[in-house]
């Protein structure tokens, strides 16, 4: 049955329909309400399965990295005003490698910044997006559920698990790894499984973390500590620990003595002495990116398109880059008087998000093997490239760009 004979009077018609409204979902919402055709606002639906509370898987008790070039995106889309309340700012990164001499550090000073970015607690972030969506046109569905995807050549209909119909110009899949809208145009996902699982948790600490962000490689894979707001005066860091899949499964369960001291032995001292650990989370870490992130009128971004090993704390930052670059597109739809879902709009998308998206896959690939691998020679060189990165300083500038979510 096409979308055509679909068409009543209970059907919702909109110009752009997001499916997902975690962090790229809800932030591409929000973006879309201040734009404007010619002669009208556009219409855009955003479809969430769950509310944003705790049990939200895209915005749990985990916390994020958010880039210097991403807080100057989100200012620019109005949206970090709303947020800076919640982040804790990093104005310098230690990077290490367990057992080799090689270490550096990135300063925001070096560069003439305040900070290289600020960390946010997800599970408060989507209170203050959704918050902000109820202040907008923006038709909200949610709690609900995706439930088919009947495509047609001008538009696609969406069928909603509460029987509610809308029909959409353009579709953005924003709904993660596990995409329905991926599923339901049955399209391809590579996938790259490294055998590892990341421990999540907060940490409190015996000294203040001082704006320090940690990135330490052992031989298990990375372990990142990122600074976070106090809690009742305590000082916090927020935990992300790689480890092979076995042993992962024993740190998530051991008594809370038992993970200090195994999480102490792989860190060290540098941050203090780790006195209490909140609950831990696990979550397998594998890389997945879509060849192609569109389809006949639909876009991919975020995680939907794409979903990284959190080494690099670049997940939200390229998913961020997606929506930035769909916008841009879509202005200059908008402004041409073009086809808001046809194929200028979803190629023109995909020539935009081609390079960026390619080089961080292939350069976070490369950090997982590279830093995994206890190979003499790999250790070596990794260490020595590290070394000249504190011997000679602006050969850190590319690396801080990156770091930084400067294209």
């Amino acid at each position: 049955m096409t979308v055509a004979e679909h068409m009543d009077n209970s059907v919702q018609n909109v110009d752009i329909a997001i499916v997902g409204g975690a962090m790229a979902g809800a932030t591409l919402a929000l973006a879309l309400a201040r734009l404007s055709g010619t002669e009208k606002p556009l219409s855009i639906a955003l479809i969430e399965a769950h509310l944003p509370d705790n049990s939200h898987p895209g915005f749990d008790a985990r916390s994020i990295a958010i880039a210097h070039g991403s807080i100057f995106e989100l200012s620019r889309l109005g949206l970090w005003p709303k947020l800076a309340h919640l982040g804790t700012a990093i104005k310098d990164i230690h990077v290490s490698d367990r057992g080799h001499f090689g270490m550096t550090e990135l300063n925001a000073s070096q560069f003439h910044l305040d900070a290289l970015g600020q960390v946010v607690e997800l599970e408060r972030v989507g209170q203050v997006l959704f918050s902000e969506l109820h202040k907008t046109q923006v038709k909200l569905y949610c709690p609900a559920k995706l439930s088919e995807l009947i495509p047609d050549i001008d538009s696609h209909m969406l069928v909603l698990d509460s029987g509610e119909r809308i029909c959409a110009k353009l579709v953005v899949a924003a709904d993660g790894l596990q995409s329905k809208v991926r599923s339901s145009f049955n399209l391809p996902i590579t996938q790259v499984a490294f055998e590892q699982t990341a421990i999540i948790a907060n940490l409190q600490t015996d000294k203040p973390h001082q704006h320090w962000a940690y990135e330490r490689f052992t031989e298990t894979g990375p372990l990142a500590l990122l600074p976070m707001a106090d809690s009742q005066g305590q000082p916090r860091l927020s935990l992300v620990w790689a480890l092979d899949d076995s042993r992962a499964q024993a740190m998530l369960t051991a008594p809370k003595a038992e993970f200090l001291a195994a999480l102490q032995q792989a860190f060290g001292y540098r941050a203090g002495q780790f006195i209490d650990v909140s609950e831990r989370h696990a979550y397998p870490l594998n890389l997945s990116y879509m060849p192609r992130p569109i389809h006949h009128r639909c876009v991919f971004i975020g995680n939907a398109s794409q979903t990284l090993h959190p080494i690099a704390g670049q997940g939200f930052n390229l998913g961020l880059r997606d929506v930035v670059s769909l916008l841009e597109v879509l202005q200059r739809a908008l402004a041409q008087g073009e086809d808001i879902g046809g194929v200028a709009v979803t190629h023109g998308y995909l020539q935009a998000r081609e390079a960026d998206r390619n080089s961080t896959i292939s350069n976070i690939e490369f950090l997982v093997r590279g830093f995994s691998n206890q190979y003499w020679p790999l250790a070596l060189g990794r260490n020595l490239g590290l070394r000249l990165l504190s011997w000679f300083p602006p050969l850190k500038t590319p690396v801080a760009q990156k770091a930084m979510g400067w294209k």
